[in-house]
Order: structure tokens, then C-alpha cells, then sequence
């Protein structure tokens, strides 16, 4: 058995001043942007996180600008699996992360556990 949920929002921006993207996120979604969070770093951007909301995170790619959702697991190998049966496929294997494709051609991450109540809020798969 493992348990998954969605863990955020992440906001692909293909610019070179990804802290003028961050800003303006941050205004449009009335997230102040956290500069202390562990997420903040290089390409990266975090805003605020308001208790028991999903994260939002600002990243610069090279792909073109878009939308996608992390879905957060305690297995990844076993979440992997449990989408494939839905119709989903593998895109790419990354260090800590594992880039998926929906039937319907959207992309999203399966990432390890990263936020809080995650035990409580999670769905149980198996």
C-alpha cells in the first residue's frame, strides 16, 4: 500500500528574469513570494504556502511557458505504476522526480512527500 496526493502548482515560465515572473504570480495570486523557503533557490521560486493549500512554485524552464501539477507520494516506484495502469507513461527519469504524461497529453511530476498532514490528507492506493 502507499498513499499519494496533489502537492502543488507549478508555474513553467521560459524567461530569463524568473524573479520578475515570481512577482508577478505572487500579485496575481495574492502569494507573497517566500525567499526563505528550502524551494527558493536558482530557478526556482516559492510562494507563501497557506495552511492546507497546495504549494506554488515559480520555475524557469526551456520549454515553452504552461501549467503543470506535482503529485506527492512515500512510494514513488509504486505510484509510478499505479498511474501507468491509468494510461499515464514515463517521459523522463530524474534524480528525485519522475516526469509523467497523462492519456490526454498533459505533463506533471511524481515528487516525494513535501508538504505538511500529508499522512492525513492523502489517499491510500493498494
Amino acid at each position: 500500500m502507499h498513499r499519494s496526493r496533489i502537492n502543488g502548482i507549478l508555474i513553467d515560465c521560459n524567461v530569463e528574469d524568473i524573479d520578475a515572473a515570481a512577482r508577478f504570480w505572487a500579485e496575481a495570486l495574492g502569494r507573497p513570494i517566500n525567499r526563505d523557503h528550502p524551494g527558493t533557490r536558482g530557478n526556482y521560486v516559492m510562494l507563501e504556502d497557506r495552511p492546507g493549500e497546495i504549494a506554488v512554485q515559480i520555475q524557469r524552464v526551456d520549454h515553452e511557458s504552461r501549467i503543470h501539477v506535482d503529485i506527492e507520494t512515500d512510494d514513488i516506484p509504486a505510484e509510478i505504476a499505479r498511474l501507468e495502469k491509468l494510461g499515464a507513461t514515463v517521459d523522463k527519469r530524474m534524480e528525485r522526480w519522475v516526469v509523467m504524461r497523462a492519456p490526454s497529453g498533459q505533463r506533471f511530476c511524481v515528487v516525494r512527500v513535501q508538504r505538511d498532514g500529508f499522512p492525513d490528507d492523502a489517499a491510500t492506493w493498494g
